[in-house]
């Protein structure tokens, strides 16, 4: 997570969604950037412990903004970087397991250590489930993405990809994806809703 006090933004970080690449682009311009163990940090997170003590301290009350993936692609993404060689034999490897096989443990409760890989929707949204997130972007539609970026920190900003997952076997059975399909809809139905837009959407309710 990040703060930027000029363009008064504040990015969230939800993972797999180019985190690491929007934080290394925008880094000379933060003033504000927590450690990799709160890199994560929610948008209610940030509204309950962060917002406070800018607007008190700075009078600052910046703008949120975030990725969203597809729920498919976000688990496959998971799915192949825990399937790297380096994480053999750690609760985490899904290097023994099909895709399928993984996404069916992500729909198990509870889940086993391989499968927990946390919401997208919990990211950017408060407990009482308003999307706590000003300006939001699919991960699949770049240039809105960087459009903003670009209005907001100059043209020179360039998103160079960093953490790729390595290649690998990913491919579902119609079943499980029509399961994961239900019990992710509120995100499914939200970037259905990103993509139809463009690949952004803002919220003007904030």
């Amino acid at each position: 997570m990040q703060v930027y006090f000029k363009q008064s933004l504040a990015y969230i970080a939800v993972p797999k969604t180019g985190t690491t690449a929007i934080e290394q682009a925008l880094r000379p311009q933060a003033m504000l950037a927590l450690p990799n163990r709160m890199k994560h940090m929610t948008a209610g997170q940030f509204q309950r412990r962060i917002a406070p003590f800018l607007q008190r301290e700075f009078d600052l009350k910046p703008q949120l903004f975030a990725v969203l993936r597809d729920p498919e692609d976000h688990l496959r993404s998971w799915y192949k970087y825990r399937k790297r060689p380096k994480l053999e034999g750690k609760p985490e490897y899904t290097g023994g397991i099909t895709f399928d096989a993984f996404v069916r443990d992500v729909l198990r409760d509870p889940r086993p250590p391989h499968a927990r890989t946390g919401r997208q929707w919990n990211m950017i949204h408060t407990g009482d489930q308003d999307l706590a997130v000003n300006h939001l972007f699919a991960y699949e539609a770049q240039p809105a993405l960087k459009e903003f970026l670009g209005w907001h920190f100059g043209e020179g900003i360039t998103l160079r990809q960093r953490n790729v997952s390595p290649p690998a076997e990913a491919d579902l059975e119609s079943k499980t994806r029509a399961d994961l399909l239900a019990a992710f809809h509120q995100e499914a139905d939200l970037h259905k809703r990103l993509m139809d837009a463009g690949g952004y959407l803002e919220n003007s309710a904030l």
